[in-house]
């Protein structure tokens, strides 16, 4: 036997550890970097950009790689934003649902992406109001242009903690309002002015309030009303039993008159 010949067992063994090392890489690869049917993912600038612009999409698809920096869902038909829907995408910046039909935005809709989003488009969608849980922690640059919203004090308190977009901040106008005279106004205009939404909201209240009491208090005295006059008779009859008694006066002469005769 040559000396060589011990070496054989080694080099294969070295050969299928590199090749289980290589396919291991690459299975991770494929995993991470695994793309929708219904998108085109690109590395540009050492940024995974996946393009699901237009492609009737009715949700968010939910097999979109781990690495997704950038996500352009625009154009579609996508009606809700579930909880959690891009808890997943670790590294996403910049995210486009624009032009869809979204009327629901859940509360937990940007959970686990929040703080690391930069740009956000909800602009020509169908939204008229979300939860104030659904952009906490936010620090993305928000459109929010071309919804039907609905000016209340829900939405006031949304706006005060969300960056707008300067360029569109003046097409986020008041659809409908809790004072009908703003409706078709941009909310930044209204609030500008010294509306306070809130404050509305609690005068409302009040009044609901006081009219509820005075609800209570007319019931009250219809029901007495009621009683009396179906209780006439017995009342007339209490009230002439009444006056058949002797007075006080009476029965103080009839006292005197005994005393003068004993």
């Amino acid at each position: 036997m040559r000396p060589d010949m011990p070496r054989k067992p080694v080099a294969t063994a070295a050969s299928v550890l590199i090749r289980g090392a290589f396919l291991i890489v690459v299975l991770v690869t494929t995993l991470v970097s695994a793309c929708p049917k219904s998108c085109n993912c690109a590395e540009k600038n050492g940024m995974m950009v996946v393009q699901c612009t237009s492609r009737n999409l009715e949700k968010i698809p939910s097999d979109l790689p781990r690495d997704t920096v950038s996500l352009l869902l625009g154009s579609n038909r996508i009606t809700t934003i579930p909880n959690q829907a891009f808890k997943d995408l670790p590294r996403l910046q910049q995210l486009d649902l624009s032009r869809n039909a979204i009327e629901d935005v859940e509360a937990g809709a940007f959970l686990g992406v929040s703080e690391g989003l930069r740009t956000l488009d909800l602009s020509n969608n169908r939204i008229r109001s979300v939860p104030k849980e659904a952009f906490a922690r936010l620090q993305a640059k928000i459109r929010l242009s071309s919804n039907p919203w609905h000016c209340d004090c829900n939405l006031q308190e949304v706006l005060r903690e969300l960056r707008l977009d300067p360029e569109t901040v003046g097409e986020v106008s008041c659809h409908t309002s809790v004072q009908e005279e703003y409706a078709g106004k941009p909310i930044i205009q209204v609030l500008d002015s010294g509306i306070n939404f809130c404050n509305f909201h609690h005068r409302t209240t009040d009044v609901a309030m006081f009219v509820t009491m005075f609800g209570w208090f007319t019931m009250v005295i219809t029901y007495v009303i009621y009683y009396v006059r179906h209780n006439q008779e017995d009342a007339r009859r209490h009230l002439e039993y009444l006056k058949s008694l002797p007075s006080s006066s009476q029965i103080s002469k009839d006292f005197d008159t005994i005393s003068t005769v004993l």
